[in-house]
């Protein structure tokens, strides 16, 4: 069984959206096509995906049932979590009952069959010192690591023996690993792993936390970043 993750999926199967990612730059052109043949040939139907935000360029639930369709049709179980461009995602229990190989996680915690692995997810958003924060993002800040907490508090209870994958949208820290209140939960609960999207292009990739850091491996697994091929993070 291996766990793969790649963030940033920004699908537009609608025909309503018209949301050519091409636009962009470099990496994004036909990323769709070549995101799908690369997981066929690396994913298995026994492995996992983690797909940490910003899966469809959808404002509604309902636009975004044609994204959901194409992530159904490609091999494994999907653990999708919110990005800051995900508008479509609320009434959560309404999504997990759409797929049995898509689940969608939010404030709960998700086992992986036969490992001793649990994952969990949030959204994550800007820490202070970040490009753009300002005081209006204080209230959303705080909520966030509250969010990520409720995650982590279900899976120490639920399996306290697991080693934990935890996945944002937002870097939770700098290049230079600084302290947030992201990072502090982190390793409060001793997470084994955490993964992360949002960064685009050549500069931006440079402005998140990355490698070992206080116990934590980081990784940025944003598409772009990673060619559109998934990336794997464990391997039984």
């Amino acid at each position: 069984m291996k766990i793969f993750a790649i963030a940033d999926l920004h699908l537009s199967f609608n025909e309503n959206i018209d949301k050519p990612m091409d636009k962009f730059g470099t990496g994004w052109e036909n990323h769709a096509d070549r995101l799908g043949s690369a997981w066929r040939d690396l994913v298995t139907d026994d492995d996992i995906v983690l797909i940490p935000g910003d899966v469809s360029w959808a404002l509604k639930l309902e636009d975004a049932m044609d994204d959901f369709a194409w992530i159904h049709s490609l091999p494994g179980t999907k653990i999708v979590s919110k990005g800051n461009h995900d508008l479509w995602w609320g009434r959560i229990n309404y999504l997990n009952s759409l797929y049995d190989d898509i689940i969608f996680l939010q404030n709960d915690c998700y086992k992986v069959d036969g490992e001793n692995i649990v994952v969990t997810a949030t959204r994550g958003w800007l820490y202070p010192g970040s490009d753009e924060y300002t005081q209006h993002d204080e209230k959303i800040y705080a909520r966030e690591v509250h969010r990520l907490r409720l995650g982590l508090d279900a899976a120490s209870k639920e399996y306290p023996d697991s080693k934990i994958i935890a996945c944002l949208h937002y870097p939770p820290s700098d290049p230079a690993g600084r302290e947030t209140e992201f990072t502090n939960v982190l390793e409060e609960y001793g997470v084994w792993k955490c993964v992360y999207g949002h960064l685009h292009g050549q500069i931006a990739y440079g402005r998140g936390i990355k490698g070992n850091v206080r116990g934590v491996s980081y990784q940025l697994v944003s598409l772009d970043y990673l060619g559109a091929v998934p990336k794997l993070i464990y391997e039984s």
